[in-house]
């Protein structure tokens, strides 16, 4: 599990590049254009719409990596690699469920924090932010919610796996 968690964290910042890049891409889309003024603060409206154009630049980018054997880069540098539960490659189907199943833990959150803001406990809600994670504690696969919920599993893909015989290759276990 410890591998798994290194690789989301990996993910996380490499995700993280990739939004900030298409922010600073869409900003301009976004804002007026205004003389004399350094900073424009979009409307309500259009922070939404921002923030669903982000939400689904990341899905093309997961969805895309998760699919077709391929793997992202932080899969690549942990030897990770994402399967089906007959361990094949992830359908686009499969890889959007999963997608879409990571962002619980995170919703649960934003729906906690709106509903204990009035009362000063908003940032209660931080305890939510990783729920898919805590899952695995309990699952008896050690699976991610996410996981549990897409009906996938990561698997450690060791350069060592090329030497194994295919047969022993499913006895190594997941990571």
């Amino acid at each position: 599990m410890p591998r798994r968690l290194a690789s989301a964290a990996y993910d996380a910042l490499l995700v993280t590049a990739l939004v900030f890049i298409a922010n600073v891409a869409l900003l301009p889309l976004v804002t007026p254009a205004q003389p004399h003024r350094a900073l424009v603060v979009p409307d309500v409206a259009t922070r939404a719409l921002l923030a669903c154009a982000l939400f689904a630049i990341a899905a093309v980018y997961f969805v895309w990596s998760w699919t077709g054997g391929r793997r992202t880069l932080a899969m690549k540098t942990w030897h990770l690699r994402l399967v089906d539960r007959d361990g094949r490659a992830l359908s686009y189907r499969v890889a959007f469920i999963r997608y879409l199943a990571a962002w619980i833990g995170p919703a649960l959150a934003l729906v906690a924090y709106l509903l204990l803001r009035a009362e000063r406990l908003g940032g209660v809600a931080v305890v939510l932010l990783p729920l898919n994670y805590y899952a695995a504690l309990f699952d008896p696969d050690k699976q991610f919610l996410h996981d549990r919920i897409a009906r996938t599993r990561i698997v450690v893909d060791d350069p060592v796996d090329v030497l194994t015989p295919p047969g022993e290759r499913s006895k190594r276990g997941a990571a």
